[in-house]
């Protein structure tokens, strides 16, 4: 029997552009929901052994993760980049990206909190303590990453201000500047980005907001100046150039579930057994690889994840 994790990498050609596939009625139909909403933003180890201090890792070169996979380098993470606010052409975002202003920047925590605030990025840096931690990033087209993120966890920003409780879900917003990313000018996306977490999804420990990548301030292509990541889950949840941070009671609206509900869920855990309509998510290709590897559960950080969804049957929470 042949090796079900030996193919041929999956071609740039073989993941069509949303713009390209969405139909102009479906585009109609996303922007009536979009209308009635909110405004819209933008690996198995010693699993016992996993905790945000075991996945940080020493300076200097030859990093890897908790599963001993080595990390991407700078010029992988730096130059293929899943960003439609600049572009659908990941080889192009680099190069669309430079001269983004990222100073000054400030993030808006509100909602459900009892001690709302407006941060600067330059507060944030100095208030928390900044850690590495490589994690995988596992993208919705079947490609991955290992990346040396450095920032501190969601958690202790939420802390701070106090979720009072009504607060259900978190609401992230991304930046809205067409004259600079000038992919907000597609019509076929509600700009800006959106995306959401459950609370307890949010609080997690895993859950960072990145402010570097090897040790360097993260640059504009991977986000800057501050982003989301969230391991678990699929690359499009970890929204980039955060400005707002909302604490909501409801369910948030997110841009891909919002245009495409059929294909992008709310969640977007990774789940080998779940595959999108247009491709498997049984196998996954790291860049700088050739050969497929098998995707696993949760990314592999379902020791620490999994028990959040308990009860839940992730084919339809997809």
């Amino acid at each position: 029997m042949s090796n079900p994790f030996k193919s041929v990498p999956v071609r740039s050609s073989e993941i069509t552009p949303k713009e390209t596939y969405l139909s102009r009625r479906d585009f109609i139909k996303a922007a009536g929901v979009v209308a009635g909403s909110m405004a819209l933003a933008a690996c198995a180890p010693n699993a016992a052994d996993m905790t945000p201090e075991s996945l940080a890792a020493d300076a200097g070169p030859g990093k890897t993760d908790e599963r001993g996979d080595p990390a991407n380098s700078f010029e992988e993470i730096a130059n293929y980049n899943n960003y439609y606010e600049f572009s659908t052409n990941k080889e192009a975002v680099a190069g669309l990206a430079k001269g983004f202003t990222t100073a000054p920047w400030t993030v808006e925590v509100s909602g459900f909190v009892s001690k709302p605030k407006t941060f600067g990025v330059e507060d944030l840096l100095s208030m928390f303590p900044q850690e590495e931690r490589i994690y995988r990033l596992r993208c919705v087209e079947a490609w991955s990453m290992v990346i040396p993120w450095n920032g501190f966890p969601l958690a202790s920003l939420l802390k701070m201000v106090e979720p009072t409780s009504d607060a259900k879900y978190v609401r992230f917003e991304t930046i809205y500047r067409p004259e600079e990313m000038k992919g907000q000018g597609s019509p076929f996306y509600p700009w800006p980005y959106q995306e959401g977490l459950r609370l307890d999804e949010a609080m997690n420990d895993l859950t960072l907001l990145a402010t570097g990548i090897y040790g360097e301030d993260i640059l504009a292509q991977n986000g800057a100046p501050i982003r989301l990541v969230v391991p678990w889950k699929y690359g499009f949840k970890s929204i980039k150039s955060i400005v707002k941070i909302e604490l909501v009671a409801e369910e948030p609206q997110t841009l891909w579930s919002t245009v495409a509900p059929s294909e992008y869920g709310f969640y977007a855990n990774v789940n080998p057994g779940v595959d999108h309509p247009r491709w498997s998510q049984a196998t996954e290709r790291r860049i700088g690889e050739i050969s497929r590897r098998g995707t696993l559960p949760f990314n592999g950080y379902g020791e620490q994840v999994a028990s959040l969804y308990d009860g839940m049957d992730l084919s339809l929470n997809y």
